[in-house]
C-alpha cells in the first residue's frame, strides 16, 4: 500500500490512497506524437523480427548448438522481453493517449524492467566467459562449457536477475507520494518514481548503489579480466586470418558490453543531484530500441556462421 501526501506546512499532512499514476511520455514534442508512434513501432517490429530470427535459426541448425550460440538465443529472447515490457504502453500513450496506469501496473513494469536489466548484465558476463573459455582453453572448452553447465549458467543469471529487484519493489510500495501522480518518463521508471516521493528515499538509494556496486563491478570485472586474456591470447597467434576471425568474434560481444553499461551507467548511477529526467527518458528510449536492434544485427552481420545458416533456411523456404 502507498500514499499520496498533502504537503501543507501550516496544517497536519493528510494521506489519502492512490490508486492510479500517469505516465506523461514526451509531452515536449506534442507534434511529433504520430510521427514517434511510427518510429517506435517501425523499431519495435526490427526488434522482434531480428531477434525470433536469431532464436529460430540457432534452433534450427544444429551447427549451431554450441555455448556460444546457446547465450546468444538467451540474449535475444531477454531483448524481446526487455522491449516488450515497456514498448508496447509508449506506443499506446503515443496514439490513443492512453496515460493512466494501476499502482500494480506500474510497479509490475518497473520490477520487470529492472528485473531483465539485471538479467542481462549476468548474460553478458556468461558470454565474456564463454568467450574466454573458447580463446584461452580452446582444447578444453567443451569440457569446461558442456551442456550442464551452460543450463545452470543460464537458470542462475534468471532466477538471480528476478530475485534482486525484489528489494526495490519493496522499499517503493512503502513510500508515500507527494501531491502530484505524473511520472515523467515513458514507462514507470524507479528514479522517476523517487522523484515523486515525500518518504526519505536517502535509504533507497543507498541500497542502489550498494547493489550496483556489489553487482555490476564483479560483472565488469569478469568482463574486462576475461578480454585481457582473449587479447592478449589473440596477439600470440600466427594466423592472420584466425586472428581476424577471434576479433571479429569477440568485438561483437564487446561493442553490446560497452553499450549496455554506458546507457546503465547514466540512467542510474549518477548522482540524484546532476540527474535530468529529460536526459534520462531519451537515454532509455536509447537503451530501449537502439541496443535490441543492434544486438542481432552485430552478431548477424558481423558472423559468417550464422548469415551461412540465414542465408541456407531463407533459400529452403522460399524453395530455391
Amino acid at each position: 500500500m502507498f500514499v499520496f501526501a498533502t504537503q501543507n506546512p501550516m496544517e497536519e499532512r493528510n494521506f489519502t490512497t492512490a490508486t492510479e499514476f500517469i505516465i506523461l511520455g514526451f509531452p515536449e514534442f506534442p507534434e511529433l506524437q504520430i510521427p514517434l508512434f511510427f518510429l517506435c513501432l517501425l523499431i519495435y517490429l526490427i526488434i522482434l523480427v531480428g531477434n525470433f530470427t536469431i532464436i529460430t535459426v540457432v534452433c534450427l541448425d544444429s551447427r549451431l548448438h554450441t555455448p556460444m550460440y546457446f547465450f546468444l538465443s538467451n540474449l535475444s529472447f531477454l531483448d524481446i522481453s526487455y522491449t516488450s515490457v515497456t514498448l508496447p504502453k509508449l506506443l499506446e500513450i503515443l496514439v490513443r493517449k492512453s496515460n493512466r496506469v494501476s499502482a500494480s501496473e506500474c510497479f509490475t513494469q518497473m520490477y520487470f524492467f529492472l528485473s531483465l536489466a539485471a538479467v542481462e548484465m549476468f548474460i553478458l558476463s556468461s558470454m565474456a566467459y564463454d568467450r574466454y573459455v573458447a580463446v584461452c582453453q580452446p582444447l578444453s572448452y567443451h569440457l569446461i562449457m558442456n551442456h550442464k553447465v551452460c543450463i545452470l549458467l543460464s537458470t542462475v543469471t534468471w532466477i538471480l536477475g528476478f530475485l534482486i529487484p525484489a528489494s526495490y519493489l519493496i522499499f517503493i510500495t512503502q513510500f508515500s507520494f507527494c501531491v502530484s501522480n505524473e511520472i515523467n518518463h515513458f514507462f514507470c521508471d524507479f528514479s522517476a518514481l523517487l522523484k515523486l516521493s515525500c518518504s526519505s528515499t536517502s535509504t533507497i538509494q543507498y541500497v542502489v548503489y550498494m547493489l550496483g556496486v556489489l553487482i555490476g563491478i564483479p560483472c565488469i570485472s569478469l568482463i574486462i579480466t576475461s578480454y585481457i586474456y582473449i587479447i592478449s591470447n589473440i596477439l600470440r597467434i600466427r594466423s592472420t586470418e584466425e586472428r581476424r576471425k577471434a576479433f571479429s568474434t569477440c568485438s561483437s560481444h564487446l561493442t553490446v558490453v560497452c553499450l549496455f553499461y554506458l546507457t546503465l551507467f547514466c540512467m542510474y548511477m549518477r548522482p540524484s543531484s546532476v540527474q535530468s529526467m529529460d536526459q534520462n527518458k531519451v537515454i532509455s528510449l536509447l537503451n530501449n530500441t537502439l541496443i535490441p536492434v543492434f544486438n542481432p544485427i552485430i552478431y548477424s552481420l558481423k558472423n559468417k556462421e550464422v548469415k551461412n545458416s540465414l542465408r541456407k533456411h531463407f533459400y529452403r523456404y522460399v524453395g530455391i
